[in-house]
């Protein structure tokens, strides 16, 4: 099926793209798995090359273009590569909206020049150890004292979290506010007194990617520092979280493509029983099936893509994608090492680590079970 999304300049900048990532981040990935982490240089090398902030103001050094096809072009080659660990996609899918829209023209000149240089990485601190997928039973809090905030708790499961310059932390601002209410985004910096970060936390995939437990003593954090409005915390995130979860499907759709794309050449040239394993109807059959509903899944992201640009996708969609995307990655994935037999469980392969990196997406950016919750509630269900 022809795919109408792209334009000639997303075209030229895909291969941009692919050229940086060909030759600064594949050969080096394996390593970077084993180290558990990226180098920052990488992230300098993307900031000069402009795949950082490509929807920010060119004053702060981004490119200007409000533009998500643009964004999706990163997240799919850096997917077609299998360099699962480069945070660009945290960066700017996620972090960089709250940035963009929340951030005061003040925090936008101290801030964006470093976000699209690859000088300041960036995460957003949500998830707590008793909380996970509750975003209203959120535990740290921050209170005021004098012309700031003091601030308490911990978070877990951060990406970017080692590497990270300025953190966005979801706090709790008003501890007498019932459930989402009373909520603030608070944006801590690197070296801040009483912000600690734990281990690198050790995950059965996305192995380069820096994900750690981030702790907060204390931490006094300036009034300048908050970001958005005092006690809405919880909106604004409800309001960015389409396009996180966007995002998440637009990586599902391009590594299900991927891992097709392998499995399609394994078992053309891989024979068993005197034939090649790509003559068996079985595997025909499994293919087909797996081409075919990964087409489907590819025109409803692309479509998503068109209403984000155009500021009508629904949170409902949103979930719909992140959903059904990334359950269909793991099955393209597990179905695919199937067939490869045995060589699909040897690390050497790179359908393993499809395999393994696959299993995340349907926990982070909300839980598919979350992601049902809330598209059965759109039902009046």
């Amino acid at each position: 099926m022809r795919h109408s999304l792209y334009e000639a300049e997303h075209d030229e900048f895909r291969d941009m793209v692919r050229g940086w990532a060909e030759t600064t981040v594949a050969p080096f990935h394996a390593q970077w798995e084993k180290d558990g982490i990226v180098p920052r240089e990488v992230w300098l090398s993307g900031g000069r090359q402009g795949l950082l902030g490509m929807d920010m103001d060119e004053q702060f050094g981004g490119g200007g273009v409000r533009d998500f096809r643009y964004n999706a072009v990163v997240d799919e080659e850096m997917t077609r590569i299998g360099a699962s660990g480069v945070g660009f996609g945290l960066h700017n899918d996620v972090v960089g909206p709250y940035l963009r829209d929340l951030a005061t023209e003040e925090q936008k000149r101290r801030w964006l020049p470093g976000f699209c240089a690859g000088e300041l990485i960036t995460a957003i601190a949500m998830t707590e150890p008793g909380t996970g997928s509750d975003l209203q039973g959120i535990q740290t809090t921050a209170r005021k004292d004098g012309d700031g905030w003091v601030l308490n708790g911990s978070k877990t499961f951060i990406t970017n979290g080692i590497n990270s310059d300025l953190v966005i932390v979801v706090a709790r601002t008003d501890p007498d506010a019932p459930g989402s209410k009373g909520i603030s985004l608070l944006v801590v910096e690197r070296d801040m007194p009483g912000f600690s970060r734990g281990r690198n936390l050790e995950k059965v995939g996305l192995k380069a990617q820096d994900t750690a437990e981030l702790f907060f003593d204390d931490v006094r954090v300036p009034a300048e520092n908050l970001l958005g409005t005092e006690n809405r915390g919880f909106f604004h995130l409800m309001e960015n979280l389409p396009q996180e979860r966007l995002s998440i499907a637009v990586g599902a759709v391009a590594a299900a493509e991927r891992v097709l794309a392998i499995t399609r050449e394994y078992v053309t040239s891989r024979t068993a029983f005197g034939r090649p394993v790509a003559s068996f109807q079985n595997t025909r059959f499994v293919l087909a099936e797996l081409h075919t509903e990964t087409t489907i899944a590819r025109t409803f992201v692309d479509e998503c893509v068109r209403q984000l640009n155009t500021g009508e996708l629904t949170a409902v969609d949103a979930s719909m994608a992140k959903y059904w995307t990334s359950e269909l990655q793991n099955k393209v994935a597990d179905r695919c090492l199937q067939l490869h037999g045995g060589y699909g469980y040897m690390d050497e392969y790179p359908v393993s680590k499809a395999w393994r990196d696959s299993r995340v997406q349907s926990i982070y950016g909300g839980t598919n079970e979350i992601m049902r919750e809330i598209i059965g509630r759109s039902m009046g269900l």
